[in-house]
């Protein structure tokens, strides 16, 4: 019984996201997103369970990207993993990115302090570009925030 009461609640959950993505995006028909969409610095909260052996590690952090407009990020963050802060008190990382005319997208995410391969992250801008929402493959980890400059 409580399986089926959280199946239906993500199911009721995701309609509802679903819809007030299409909604958002219906007072921007016609217009389409490309890299240049994606601009400027975003801050972004960050949070959830990261995929590995044994029980989840739950994530908290905040982290700055900053877009080119052509493809290419800087980022520091700050993430606390299990209540222990990072060694560093921000960690540099860099990527690329790709954005989809739907204004869907891909990036990766590279942390030259971290022995783990690139992260392979997916996006959504809304808002004109204005608003990002993001999840790390793999991972019950996801990440949303807004342009600030």
């Amino acid at each position: 019984m409580p399986v089926t009461i959280a199946c239906a609640l993500a199911a009721v959950t995701s309609a509802a996201l679903a819809s007030q993505f299409n909604e958002k995006n219906e007072k921007d028909e016609g217009k389409s997103c490309s890299n240049q969409t994606l601009h400027g610095d975003y801050g972004l909260t960050i949070e959830g369970l990261l995929n590995i052996p044994g029980p989840g590690t739950q994530i908290r952090g905040v982290v700055m990207q900053s877009f080119d407009g052509n493809g290419h990020f800087t980022q520091v963050d700050h993430v606390v993993v299990d209540g222990t802060p990072p060694p560093l008190p921000w960690t540099p990382g860099s990527g690329t990115y790709t954005v989809n005319p739907d204004c869907t997208g891909k990036a990766m995410i590279t942390i030259p302090s971290s022995p783990a391969p690139p992260f392979v992250v997916y996006f959504v801008l809304v808002d004109h570009g204005r608003e990002m929402r993001q999840v790390v493959e793999g991972n019950a980890v996801t990440a949303t925030g807004r342009r600030v400059k």
